[in-house]
C-alpha cells in the first residue's frame, strides 16, 4: 500500500477497499483470517497513516475508537488505545478477528474450557509492532489482553467480522467462569474521513 502524496490515510483507505473485495469474495473463515492477516500485516507496517483522535488514552480505560465498517457490518477496524497498565477483563469476542500491534506491545492470555467447565489460563503471548494474532470461536476467542508497559501506550489495530461495538458478548469470572453479557460500543461517535480526495484532486488540476 503506497500513500500518496499529502494523503496520510490512504493506506486505511487502500486496506478497506482491500477487505471489502475479501469479503465480497468469501465467508470462508480460514481464508477470511489467512488474507485478513496479511493485508493487516501490510497496513501496521508504517503507523502514520493513524489520525491522532484515534491515538488518545483515557487515564481509566482503554478507549476503542471506530476506523471503519463495512455498511453490511461484515466487518469493522478498530484501534484499540492502551494507557499505561491497563487491560481487559476475561472475554469473548463470538466472532473472529485479527490484532494486529502497531505501537508498544501487548500480553495476551488465552483461555480455554477445562473438563470440569471451568476456563483453563494459556501461556503469554508478547505481541511486537509488527506482530499479527487471531480469535475466533473456532481456533480460540476468549482471552484477557494487557498493555505490557507500565509507563507508556500501546496501540493495536483490530479487524473483526461484525460491527464489534454492536456484538453482545461476555465477560467471564476466572475463578468460576460465570459469563456476564455486555455490548462494547466505541470510544468516539465520530469516525475518519477515508474519502475526501479533494486535495489531491486539485492537485491534478493545477
Amino acid at each position: 500500500m503506497t500513500t500518496e502524496a499529502g494523503d496520510p490515510i490512504e493506506p486505511l483507505r487502500a486496506f478497506v477497499v482491500a477487505m471489502t473485495h475479501l469479503v465480497d469474495r468469501t465467508s470462508d473463515e480460514p481464508t477470511l483470517l489467512r488474507e485478513g492477516r496479511s493485508l493487516l500485516r501490510e497496513l501496521i507496517a508504517d503507523d502514520r497513516w493513524l489520525p491522532e483522535a484515534c491515538t488518545l488514552d483515557h487515564p481509566d480505560r482503554y478507549q476503542q475508537y471506530l476506523l471503519h465498517c463495512d455498511p453490511l457490518e461484515r466487518f469493522c477496524v478498530v484501534s484499540f488505545v492502551w494507557g499505561p497498565g491497563q487491560r481487559t477483563p476475561l472475554h469473548d469476542h463470538t466472532v473472529w478477528g485479527l490484532i494486529g500491534m502497531l505501537r508498544g506491545a501487548e500480553i495476551e492470555r488465552p483461555y480455554t474450557l477445562g473438563d470440569d467447565g471451568r476456563l483453563v489460563a494459556g501461556d503469554e503471548v508478547r505481541l511486537e509492532p509488527g506482530d499479527v494474532g487471531a480469535v475466533s470461536p473456532s481456533i480460540g476467542d476468549v482471552h484477557v489482553v494487557a498493555n505490557a508497559f507500565e509507563d507508556r501506550p500501546s496501540i493495536s489495530i483490530h479487524v473483526y467480522g461484525s460491527n464489534i461495538g454492536a456484538v453482545r458478548r461476555h465477560v467471564f469470572d476466572p475463578a468460576t467462569g460465570a459469563a456476564k453479557t455486555f455490548v462494547s460500543g466505541y470510544s468516539s461517535a465520530q469516525t475518519p474521513n477515508l474519502w475526501d480526495r479533494s486535495a489531491q484532486a486539485r492537485q491534478r488540476l493545477a
